[in-house]
This record gives C-alpha cells, sequence and structure tokens, in this order.
C-alpha cells in the first residue's frame, strides 16, 4: 500500500520538515556564507596590517639597538683616546716653565764646563717630555707667521706692524696644545694690525 502522506521529492520533504519552525530562522543560507566571508578577509587584513606594524616596530627596535652600540663604542674609544687630557693639560705648565728656564740661560751659562751637564740634563728632560706628548698625541700648534684661527689661538693684543698683514700672528706669549684631534690649550698670541 503507498503511503500518500510522504512527500514525492526530498525539496518537498525538507519543506515538510521545515513547516513551524520561525521565518527569521530560514533566511536564505547565502548571505550568511557571504558575512562569514567578508569578516574573514576583514580578521586576515587586520592581521597583516598587525603583522607590518610588528614589523616595523622590530626593525625600530633594531636600529635603536644599533645605534645605542654605535654610541657606546665611541664613547668608549673617546674615553681611551682622551684619557689623559686632565692630566697633559696640567703637566703643560711644566712643559712651559721647562722651555722657560731654557730661554733663559744665557749663552755664557751654557758653555760653562762647570754647568754643562745641568744644561744637557735639562735639554734631555725638555727632549724626553716633548718624546712623551708625541706618543700621547700631543702636539704643538704652530702660530708664528700663521693667520689667527679661532679654533685654535686666542689673541691677547694687537700689535701695530706695516711688515705683516692684519691679522697675522708676529708674537707667541704662550704655546697652544691639541690631543689628536681636540683642543688642549689654545695658544696665546700677539696679532698684527695696521699702524694707526
Amino acid at each position: 500500500m503507498i503511503d500518500n502522506d510522504k512527500p514525492d521529492t526530498a525539496d518537498e520533504a525538507v519543506a515538510e520538515e521545515l513547516k513551524g519552525v520561525p521565518e527569521e530562522f530560514l533566511s536564505d543560507g547565502d548571505d550568511a556564507d557571504e558575512d562569514e566571508e567578508v569578516s574573514v578577509e576583514d580578521a586576515l587584513a587586520e592581521l597583516r596590517s598587525d603583522l607590518e606594524k610588528a614589523n616595523q616596530d622590530v626593525l625600530y627596535a633594531k636600529a635603536e639597538a644599533q645605534n645605542v652600540r654605535r654610541r657606546a663604542e665611541k664613547d668608549i674609544s673617546d674615553a681611551r683616546a682622551y684619557a689623559t687630557t686632565g692630566f697633559a693639560r696640567d703637566i703643560l705648565s711644566v712643559a712651559d716653565n721647562l722651555g722657560r728656564a731654557m730661554d733663559a740661560l744665557p749663552k755664557e751659562t751654557r758653555e760653562d764646563e762647570k754647568l754643562k751637564g745641568f744644561v744637557a740634563g735639562l735639554e734631555a728632560t725638555q727632549r724626553e717630555l716633548e718624546k712623551v706628548f708625541g706618543q700621547n698625541g700631543i702636539t704643538r700648534i704652530a702660530s708664528m707667521g700663521l693667520p689667527l684661527d679661532p679654533n685654535q689661538h686666542q689673541a691677547m693684543m694687537e700689535i701695530p706692524s706695516d711688515e705683516h698683514e692684519p691679522g697675522t700672528i708676529v708674537q707667541e706669549m704662550q704655546s697652544g696644545y691639541m690631543i689628536k684631534d681636540r683642543l688642549l690649550r689654545p695658544a696665546m698670541v700677539g696679532v698684527a694690525k695696521k699702524p694707526d
């Protein structure tokens, strides 16, 4: 015997099953799939954006770490190169006084047989001091006959002169020194000017 209550097709069977189900639950399933695809694409785009931002942050952090390392290496290098600056500045007065003593010795004293040993000792001390300066990168600044360089010379007075161009150094009152490429002490000089 044939059951007439059974639907003839599968669609009719599904329709029969869905009788009594509220309408909001029966909306087209394709819209839900599209919403799900759109939200997945949005989430994927957001994740890509977050990843790109994180990559940029990592690059900035690496660059900053490299800059900090370079600055630290430079600071260490400078500390090694210029560690003796304070001591060198203090010892310059000893060199100045030794130079003044040598300049003050009269010719007769230098030739006196009794004082030759003393003079030779002073000269040897001066040579040794200059050698030590050279070994530590301390060099004397050239001044006489050169134009005034405010980075290395300190003008103490102007001297009227017809023989020299204005601004030319014609007198050195105190020697100046550099330590490597830094100024240790400026040379104190007198500079030519046009006579009045």
